[in-house]
């Protein structure tokens, strides 16, 4: 059961909207290949502001995304693309339906 995921909140620097979109495209590749990632959004929220949503079977999943590829270069590319640090939220699931 998926219990637990992350939110996170990333604003675009000015004229960076198109790379972070496209930064964030190229996350999906990098999702399908997290076994611990079952669930996993990039999410476009304004002209400016972009977020990512992934879920979790369990702490260590978690923890292992994290630590990851994605989380890596997420904040390599913070300094180049954001016009300030991601907010990275642990939250819980309180319910979930998934019809594929």
């Amino acid at each position: 059961m998926i219990k637990l995921a992350l939110f996170v909140r990333l604003e675009a620097k000015p004229g960076k909207e198109a790379d972070v979109e496209a930064f964030l495209k190229t996350g999906l590749g990098l999702a399908e290949q997290e076994e611990t990632t079952p669930i996993w959004f990039a999410l476009r929220l304004g002209p400016s502001t972009f977020g990512v949503f992934d879920a979790f079977h369990d702490e260590a999943g978690r923890k292992a995304h994290l630590s990851g590829p994605i989380a890596q270069a997420l904040m390599a590319q913070a300094p180049v693309l954001f016009s300030q640090p991601p907010t990275i939220e642990q939250v819980d699931v309180l319910g979930l339906k998934n019809a594929a």
